[in-house]
């Protein structure tokens, strides 16, 4: 699985403005509904639910990134939605430092094997620290894209 299979190009936010983590997971999930990914509707529920789960324990892994994820029903594939921020979000991450780059993974309750190589795959990359100072650098959605493009060039050499 390819970072392409699942990120929608259309719902990256090269420079999210607002700090708040809830704030960023509903752009995140209003993007992929702008992009037509998912229904109103259901955006609405599925950054309710994300939010819900973040207040479980934060996505927030470290090293200036989160990867806020939720399986929901309305959900009709795999997808997924990346925001850049330049001020950082507080994400209460565990090295309680600012996150600047916030993959959100969205999937069906039914493909859990599916959901679980997406989020290998967005970990794997991010755990790289070129990857994850390119991202943080990257301006334009043309950028974050053709830094994804790469990384799955990579993967696959």
């Amino acid at each position: 699985m390819r970072l392409s299979d699942f990120v929608v190009n259309d719902a990256i936010l090269p420079n999210v403005e607002s700090g708040d983590r809830n704030d960023v997971i509903r752009s995140l999930v209003m993007a992929l509904a702008d992009a037509g990914a998912l229904t109103s509707e259901v955006a609405t529920e599925v950054a309710a639910a994300a939010i819900e789960r973040e207040n479980q324990g934060s996505t927030g892994f470290g090293k200036g990134v989160a990867v806020p994820h939720v399986k929901h029903p309305g959900v009709p594939r795999i997808m997924s939605a990346v925001a850049r921020s330049e001020r950082g979000i507080d994400f209460a991450s565990l090295d309680r430092a600012p996150v600047y780059t916030v993959f959100i993974l969205l999937s069906p309750p039914g493909e859990p094997e599916a959901h679980l190589q997406a989020m290998e795959r967005i970990f794997s990359h991010l755990q790289r620290d070129q990857f994850r100072r390119a991202l943080r650098q990257a301006n334009s959605r043309e950028a974050i894209q053709q830094l994804l493009t790469d990384a799955d060039a990579a993967s696959n050499a």
